[in-house]
């Protein structure tokens, strides 16, 4: 059973300004795409960045909180990511579109509920 308000107690364990909150892979793209999803503290609050390999802006609900994100709010985060249009380079939001697998040592039930979901829509 999924725990879906799990919360990190931090994102941040003092190795550096930024924290690795989750890679997503989307092996269904014909270029197998990779996204990273960052947290990043500045004043008080947590900032949420996405990188992918084509250096894409994205649109990221929210795009910033003061506490970690329960497990359904950083699902909520993961399913509405979009690509800000102007220039957005290798058919990204197609890619968006499809269930990705996910690996999070943060929410360490993140890889199971896209496993499932992936199942559930005959992916795997």
């Amino acid at each position: 059973m999924i725990d879906f308000d799990f919360t990190p107690k931090s994102y941040f364990d003092g190795t550096g300004p930024s924290a690795l909150l989750a890679k997503l892979s989307y092996p269904e793209s014909q270029w197998g795409e990779e996204i990273s999803i960052y947290a990043a503290p500045l004043d008080g609050k947590i900032y949420f960045e996405v990188v992918d390999f084509y250096g894409n802006d994205f649109a990221v609900k929210p795009e910033e909180s003061d506490h970690p994100l329960s497990l359904q709010e950083f699902i909520f985060l993961i399913e509405t990511l979009e690509v800000i249009d102007h220039g957005a380079k290798g058919d990204m939001n197609i890619t968006l579109s499809g269930i990705p697998e996910a690996k999070s040592n943060v929410y360490p039930q993140l890889q199971g509920y896209f496993i499932e979901k992936r199942k559930n829509f005959g992916m795997l």
